[in-house]
């Protein structure tokens, strides 16, 4: 009795939870207390915290391989639309249908904002290169800086695979954790005077504007960048979908049950890529901070080029939504809203980020097929 009582003790997580794994579990009910309790995107960090912990709990083996007659994990399987490419698009065909191109249209000096936050992306690229990574895994880690998730996972996928799990999650993380990151940096390299700048209402973009542009967009930048083709061909088609008004049904599918489903299978993706053994190394920790410190930079970049907007412009432009240049939308865009509002309670920030806020997104897919071009 006593030894089917040990046996079956032995058959349990409890005796074979590894210190590693207990870190992780840990870590993983952090974010999930900070996606539920913080509400910090929870979105996207539930369903990645969640698959965090369910592949760290032992002997679950939910990312196990197939292999011949063995049957894969459930994670595993899930994650092959992560690892062949297939969700990144999905997801830009959702985050298109949900853009409103409006407020960039009407102000197209935001191009500017949205082109400076890729600044992060090359510098760390540069210094990734020189702390020993290679170029394109380099390229993986500096499209961190872009706090494009999709993005990162299609760049990542094509250029170093093997990396894929740590920038994944580390962009993701980034992304949800943007009203923690944002903030400090933004207060820092601002005035109390710049940052109480009110500006002025946009002026009305017509529909024909707004049905040309994604057509005009991927005509040029199809031919200028193909590898970049697969995120923003979804991207604009998604927006065309929500502008041109005759294809509602797909647009509401695109926006809601088809974007719904793939965000819930790309953060137990994400989330299933962060086991002890693969997440709990040097050369991960490496990329963890470096992605740090590239969104960090891009976020900088972003708001000094919106302080030399604001001077070149008499101070009609408030600074603060050049933090929306990196590509969390809507993340970035909120947290100008908040940080202008907090300045000036009279300040409404929202649309003007979202000029930005969306430039960014093109400008990550951007960078991203110049990088693909040169280094693939």
């Amino acid at each position: 009795m006593l030894s089917m009582i040990l046996d079956f003790f032995q058959s349990t997580g409890f005796y074979n939870l590894t210190l590693p794994q207990t870190v992780m579990i840990i870590i993983s009910c952090v974010m999930l207390y900070l996606g539920i309790a913080r509400k910090y995107e929870p979105l996207l960090l539930v369903p990645i915290s969640f698959g965090m912990l369910l592949v760290n709990l032992p002997l679950g083996e939910l990312m196990r391989p197939e292999s011949g007659s063995v049957i894969g994990g459930l994670l595993w399987y899930i994650s092959r639309g992560l690892e062949l490419g297939i969700f990144p698009p999905l997801i830009f065909l959702g985050i298109g249908a949900m853009t409103d191109f409006g407020p960039m249209i009407a102000n197209p000096v935001t191009l500017f904002l949205g082109a400076a936050a890729q600044f992060g992306i090359f510098t760390t690229f540069i210094g990734a290169n020189l702390l020993g990574f290679t170029a394109p895994q380099s390229a993986a880690i500096g499209i961190i800086g872009g706090a494009d998730g999709p993005t990162a996972i299609f760049l990542a996928n094509a250029l170093a695979p093997e990396l894929l799990g740590p920038v994944a999650l580390a962009a993701y993380s980034y992304m949800a954790l943007v009203p923690v990151i944002q903030p400090p940096i933004m207060r820092l390299l601002t005035t109390q005077q710049e940052r109480s700048v009110v500006m002025s209402q946009l002026r009305e973009v017509s529909k024909t504007e707004k049905v040309l542009f994604p057509i005009i967009v991927i005509i040029l930048a199809g031919l200028l960048l193909p590898p970049a083709l697969p995120l923003l061909g979804t991207f604009m088609l998604g927006n065309l979908l929500k502008e041109s008004g005759v294809t509602e049904r797909l647009s509401n599918t695109a926006q809601n049950d088809l974007n719904n489903i793939v965000v819930v299978f790309l953060g137990l993706s994400v989330g299933g890529k962060a086991t002890a053994e693969y997440f709990l190394t040097p050369g991960t920790i490496k990329i963890i901070v470096l992605g740090l410190l590239a969104f960090a930079v891009g976020t900088a970049a972003g708001v000094l080029m919106g302080k030399l907007l604001y001077r070149l412009s008499g101070g009609k432009i408030n600074p603060l939504i050049g933090s929306a240049g990196v590509s969390a939308v809507p993340m970035a865009a909120r947290v100008s809203q908040i940080e202008g509002k907090r300045a000036n309670p009279n300040s409404y920030l929202l649309m003007h980020a979202m000029g930005p806020n969306v430039s960014g997104v093109i400008g990550s897919a951007i960078a991203a097929g110049i990088l693909l071009s040169i280094l693939k």
